[in-house]
């Protein structure tokens, strides 16, 4: 390990702390110290690099040290700064709710792309964790009406929290998918999002550590890929209005075997790739 420099700018702290986290076996280490180190001299991540030479006071690095410590240990960077963006919606991020990612943003992508010519729908997210989904939907269509579930009082709590720092209205419900009790047989909804528990127990040590470590278990596993995405199929053949739309986000493996979950004349069901061009998506029309 490099010894520290006797003086610290934002450029040695840059390499310094890159070279750290190499040997911690952190992941992408360089965007690490960039991301705590923007976050505490509250500038853009880019920006870091018009200011190279600027000074670290001792106020900087009281607050820096242990921020770079706990990312040594493999905590995610979103719960040590607590917070993250999401589209356009800023998202506080606390331990026991899952982090949103990268993929789940593609799928409001996707919802906001095809349905942008319709200004009063209503929409359910099932299993909203920090409510991501739902409010980047809504700050997108503030006319569409907007419930949101979760089986996670702490999560919906967290989730409330956020809709209010951003500013929208939603409507959140405890509620668990496999004996839901909180609708009316009558109230039906022209969208029903889920981004569920997807990952198997047996693949949770291929996990790297900063998930199978630090997110919450009942956010990312499930007993059965068929149980799982089956109760949501079930759920929406009860709750979603005929010609409405199923957007599920799904393990990159199992799209063929979640799409067949749909083989019914009730069903059309198409597999649809994320960014990085893997199985990522299956959207299903509800047609009798």
């Amino acid at each position: 390990m490099a010894s520290p420099p006797s003086e610290w700018t934002v450029l040695s702290m840059l390499k310094w702390a890159t070279n750290y986290f190499e040997e911690k076996g952190i992941r992408n280490p360089r965007f690490s110290i960039e991301w705590l180190l923007s976050h505490i001299l509250e500038v853009k991540r880019l920006d870091l690099y018009l200011i190279f030479d600027r000074p670290l006071d001792d106020e900087d690095l009281a607050k820096l040290k242990p921020l770079i410590k706990r990312r040594a240990l493999h905590e995610p960077l979103q719960y040590i700064t607590g917070e993250t963006d999401f589209l356009n919606a800023v998202i506080t991020t606390k331990a026991g709710v899952l982090i949103p990612r990268m993929e789940t943003e593609h799928l409001v992508e996707l919802i906001l792309d095809k349905h942008s010519d319709k200004k009063k729908i209503s929409v359910l997210d099932i299993g909203t964790g920090s409510g991501c989904i739902a409010i980047a939907l809504k700050k997108n269509q503030p006319e569409w009406n907007v419930t949101a579930t979760d089986i996670s009082q702490y999560a919906l709590n967290q989730a409330n929290i956020n809709a209010r720092l951003n500013d929208v209205e939603i409507e959140f419900i405890k509620d668990d998918i496999f004996n839901s009790q909180a609708f009316s047989s009558d109230q039906q909804f022209d969208i029903v999002i889920s981004n569920p528990p997807y990952i198997l127990y047996d693949e949770k040590e291929g996990l790297d550590e900063e998930v199978k470590n630090f997110e919450p278990e009942t956010a990312l596993f499930c007993e059965s890929i068929d149980m799982m995405y089956g109760a949501i199929r079930d759920f929406s053949n009860i709750y979603l209005k005929q010609e409405g739309l199923l957007y599920l986000e799904i393990h990159e493996e199992k799209g063929e075997e979640i799409k067949s979950l749909f083989k019914s004349e009730k069903w059309e069901a198409t597999v649809h790739q994320d960014y990085a061009k893997k199985d990522r998506f299956v959207i299903s029309k509800k047609v009798k």
